[in-house]
C-alpha cells in the first residue's frame, strides 16, 4: 500500500494542501471546522508525517542527543524514562548514547549525534575537567544542557540536584539520631557530583566530630567499591557510614551483613539518589532522593527555550533542585537511636513543601 500523502489527506478533506499542512503541523492557527475536517480525514486515511522530508523543509529534525556515562547505573533509565516523556510532550524524539565513563568514547558520540543533525543536546559528563572541551565545542553548534554533574561554570545551561542540601539533610539526620563516628565512602573526584557530595560531607560532618571529615575512603560508584570500603573503613568501628550514591550503601550493607554487624543498631547506613533497590534491600536504605521527574521537566525547558531562540545572548542558567531525605530502616530501629518510629518517610530540603510520609 502506497503512503498516503499531504495531497491525500487534501482530497479527503476538500482543503488544499497549504491547510492541511498547516494544520498537521501547528504552524499557523486554522478554524475549528477546517482542523477537524482535516485531522478525520489523516486518521481515517492513516496518514503519518514524513520525518526526513519535514527536516529537510524545517531544517529541524525533532530529535534531541542524550549522552550519559553509564547507562548500567540504576539512576539513569529512570531518568531517561522521565526525559523520554517530556520531550516527547514536545514533539521530540531522543537518541541515546552510553559513553561507558569513557571521556573520549563520549567526545566521539557527540561528535556522531551532531553528524546525524540532532537539534540540541542533553549531557551527562563522564568527566568534570576531561569532558570540558567536546562539551563546549558542541554547545557552540546546539543548544546544550548539563545534567546531574556538570564540567566548569558557563559552559552550558545545567540542571542538577543541590547535593550540599542533600548531605546535610542526611548528616542532621545522624546527628539527630545520636551518631557521631561517622564516616564517609565516595567516589573519586572524575565526576562534579562526587566531588560536591565528598566536600559537602567534609564541610558538614566536623559539627559531630572533628575527626569526622578525615574519615573518607574513595573508590568509585559501584556495589563492589561498597563491599570493599567496609573492610578498609570498619576497624575505626564508624557508627555511620554516609555513602556518596545508593550503589555503594547497597553493597556496603551486604558487606556488614556477611560480618554479622547489627544495621542499625552498630552502624547506620545511608545513601544517595533513591534507586528502586535502595527500597528493596533488608533493611530498606535511608537515602537522598533525587527529585528525577523535576530533573528532566527542567532539561526539556531549558532546551526548549534555546530551541525557540528565547535563550539567544542570555547568559546560561544553572539550576540547583532541593532534595528530599527517604528515611528507612537502615538508619533507624537500633537501640537507643533516636526517632526509631521514623520508617520510609521523606524529608525535604529547608525551604521545600511539608514533609510527605507514605
Amino acid at each position: 500500500m502506497a503512503d498516503v500523502t499531504l495531497r491525500d489527506v487534501a482530497r479527503a478533506s476538500g482543503c488544499s494542501v497549504a491547510t492541511v499542512s498547516r494544520v498537521l503541523a501547528g504552524t499557523r492557527p486554522v478554524g475549528a471546522e477546517t482542523a477537524r475536517r482535516v485531522r478525520e480525514a489523516a486518521e481515517t486515511l492513516g496518514y503519518r508525517p514524513n520525518h526526513a522530508a519535514r527536516a529537510l523543509r524545517s531544517r529541524s529534525t525533532g530529535t534531541v542527543g542524550l549522552v550519559l556515562p553509564q547507562i548500567t547505573n540504576p539512576f539513569y533509565p529512570t531518568l531517561v524514562r522521565e526525559l523520554t516523556h517530556a520531550l516527547h510532550a514536545g514533539g521530540r524524539a531522543v537518541l541515546l548514547a552510553d559513553c561507558d565513563d569513557d571521556p573520549v568514547a563520549e567526545a566521539e558520540y557527540i561528535a556522531d549525534l551532531l553528524g546525524r543533525r540532532v537539534d540540541a543536546l542533553l549531557v551527562i559528563p563522564a568527566h568534570e575537567e576531561r569532558s570540558r572541551e567536546a562539551v563546549t565545542a558542541a554547545a557552540a553548534r546546539v543548544p546544550l544542557v548539563l545534567m546531574d554533574r556538570g564540567c566548569g561554570p558557563a559552559v552550558a545551561d545545567s540542571v542538577a540536584v543541590d547535593n550540599t542540601a542533600g548531605m546535610a539533610l542526611v548528616l542532621d539526620h545522624l546527628a539527630a539520631s545520636g551518631r557521631r563516628r561517622v564516616c564517609f565512602l565516595g567516589a573519586t573526584g572524575t565526576a562534579s557530583a562526587a566531588a560536591e557530595r565528598r566536600v559537602a560531607y567534609a564541610s558538614g560532618a566536623a559539627a559531630l566530630d572533628p575527626g569526622a571529615p578525615d574519615r573518607v575512603a574513595l573508590g568509585d560508584f559501584s556495589v563492589e567499591w561498597g563491599r570493599a570500603a567496609v573492610d578498609e573503613v570498619w576497624p575505626a568501628r564508624p557508627d555511620a557510614l554516609v555513602c556518596a550514591n545508593d550503589l555503594i550503601a547497597i553493597g556496603a550493607l551486604q558487606r556488614l551483613q556477611q560480618l554479622g554487624v547489627d544495621v542499625p543498631g552498630e552502624v547506620a547506613v545511608t545513601g544517595f539518589d533513591d534507586i528502586p533497590m535502595a527500597a528493596l534491600s533488608a533493611p530498606g536504605i535511608t537515602t537522598v532522593r533525587q527529585p528525577v521527574a523535576e530533573l528532566a521537566a527542567e532539561a526539556a525547558r531549558l532546551l526548549g527555550r534555546r530551541l525557540a531562540g528565547g535563550g539567544d545572548g542570555h547568559p546560561r542558567q544553572a539550576i540547583r533542585l532541593a532534595p528530599g531525605l527517604v528515611v528507612r530502616e537502615s538508619s533507624v530501629g537500633g537501640a537507643g537511636v533516636a526517632g526509631a518510629g521514623v520508617v520510609d518517610g521523606t524529608v525535604p530540603a529547608p525551604g521545600g513543601a511539608a514533609a510527605l510520609w507514605r
